[in-house]
């Protein structure tokens, strides 16, 4: 009995078919809408006929039917779906990277190869730049890789405490026991790179980081009774405790300064500046807690020379030779010093000199602060620019030194050491001649706020100026400064001995 095959397929040569076949058989008829052979459930004693395609009835393009031999046609069948198929594939791919190259922002679960590098770093949530002076000084010490490791597992600790509700203090407990296995298994490695004559001191802050009251046995302890304010106090306390040890594993510079820059006073690791500010209208501070309101206030500032040795070392210089870096130095404020994007400019004159000696004495008396919505900004009195014009020193994230004369590229994924993006930030202004030199002595405190910030958080100036230190002490301080306050004094309280003075010819 014969029955219809009737099928509808797209090919290259826009064919539409329609398949006929005669079925010898004394089997009941059937439909199917498949163009493929069918044989039917038959007794095992019944004879196997195959399918015979007398004919197809074709149009191509818009030519009339035509009455054709279906059995090449049908016999390709296969080789036609399987061609139709690669070209849907190949026009597919093309158009998810036509669409991948034109859009902004990377698509979930596809490689981020096709963005191009500004967007990669501004978008990547793995992009992970310090907020705190404290966390960006110790990410900075060229300390030993295994303390390093130890270090970077405690880390992200911080970053864990951050989610809400249900935190997972499994990841955790298993953050502390990788930290607690190389601290034990690596001790040799870890002493052996403190110098002998402090790692007598080494062995007593090492004991303690395992040992101690807030060493790591006990902050897992805290991890398992799944305490967040334990937590969080424990792992401030062990990562001082990290930072420490590396500061004792790195007593100096780890590379060698460029020949020409011999001559500048330079500092080999890290000091503290203390200044003294007093409310020049007559007003107070807010109270310390339980305390009572203060006339003047203090804050504190490491320099770090580890990634800025000649910048922080011609800024302690100044300190150490007046005593008293800024005295009486009179805050006012304006709101056109540093507009978004600007560069922060001497508003006095710049001495284009490289090797000036300064002052001793009152070399900053009646100089004026200029401060906006984000910096706190010096600016030195005509004829009292002294000190050494040092060139613009910023060290890239990853890097063993650091680059002069040279700003970072954050479109091309650079980012230093040192970020400008963090609140109290220590940067020197640009000199006036070129912005390749920094002020020999002209500073500004930054005062980051997110809401001025560019895609990422970044700042808008982020790896433009040379960053050589934090506000540690008195962060609290910057915000309530007003026109008409005064820095009493400025002193060098720590790090002296690290300062390298140039020789005098």
């Amino acid at each position: 009995m014969a029955f219809p095959l009737s099928a509808s397929i797209f090919s290259p040569n826009k064919l539409s078919l329609n398949l006929s076949s005669t079925r010898k058989s004394t089997s009941s008829s059937f439909t199917t809408h498949f163009a493929l052979p069918y044989t039917p459930r038959e007794p095992a004693s019944a004879k196997h006929i195959s399918p015979e395609f007398k004919c197809i009835l074709a149009r191509k393009d818009d030519g009339p039917m035509e009455l054709v031999n279906g059995s090449n046609y049908f016999s390709n069948l296969e080789t036609w779906l399987v061609l139709g198929r690669k070209q849907f594939e190949r026009a597919f791919a093309a158009s998810i990277i036509f669409l991948q190259l034109m859009s902004p922002v990377p698509w979930t679960g596809y490689e981020s190869g096709f963005i191009p590098p500004a967007e990669a770093v501004l978008y990547s949530p793995e992009t992970k730049i310090p907020r705190t002076g404290e966390l960006a000084l110790r990410r900075a010490i060229p300390a030993n890789a295994n303390m390093k490791a130890i270090q970077d597992s405690l880390e992200d600790i911080s970053y864990l405490l951050r989610i809400p509700q249900r935190k997972p203090y499994g990841t955790m407990e298993g953050n502390v026991k990788k930290s607690l296995k190389i601290a034990v298994d690596e001790k040799e490695s870890i002493l052996s790179s403190i110098p002998a004559e402090l790692r007598e001191k080494g062995s007593v802050l090492y004991a303690s980081l395992i040992d101690g009251k807030d060493g790591l046995k006990s902050l897992l302890e805290s991890i398992k009774d799944k305490d967040a304010d334990k937590v969080s106090v424990g792992l401030a306390s062990t990562l001082d405790t990290v930072a420490q040890l590396e500061l004792l594993q790195a007593p100096g510079l780890q590379f060698l300064l460029p020949q020409q820059y011999l001559n500048y006073p330079r500092l080999t690791g890290r000091a503290v500046v203390e200044f003294a500010i007093e409310k020049g209208d007559g007003s107070t501070f807010s109270p310390e807690a339980a305390g009572q309101p203060r006339n003047i206030a203090v804050i504190q500032v490491v320099l770090d020379g580890y990634s800025a040795p000649l910048t922080a070392g011609n800024f302690a210089k100044l300190d150490k030779d007046t005593s008293n870096l800024v005295q009486l130095l009179q805050l006012t404020c304006t709101q056109t010093v540093m507009e978004r994007g600007a560069r922060c400019k001497i508003l006095g004159q710049d001495n284009s000199s490289q090797h000036d000696e300064i002052v001793v004495d009152g070399a900053y008396d009646g100089v004026k602060l200029n401060c906006t919505d984000q910096a706190i900004l010096s600016d030195t009195a005509a004829g009292k620019e002294k000190g050494y014009s040092v060139p613009l020193e910023i060290k890239p994230s990853g890097q063993f030194e650091p680059l002069y004369k040279t700003t970072l590229s954050v479109q091309d994924g650079e980012l230093p050491v040192l970020p400008l993006s963090v609140y109290g930030a220590v940067v020197m202004a640009h000199s006036e001649v070129s912005e390749e030199y920094s002020s020999p002595n002209q500073f500004f405190l930054y005062l980051y706020d997110k809401r001025n910030a560019g895609l990422g958080g970044l700042s808008f100036d982020e790896g433009q100026f040379s960053v050589f230190g934090y506000t540690t002490v008195g962060r609290d301080i910057l915000s309530q400064i007003k026109t008409g306050d005064v820095i009493r004094s400025a002193k060098l309280v720590e790090g002296e001995d690290r300062l390298v003075m140039p020789k005098e010819s």
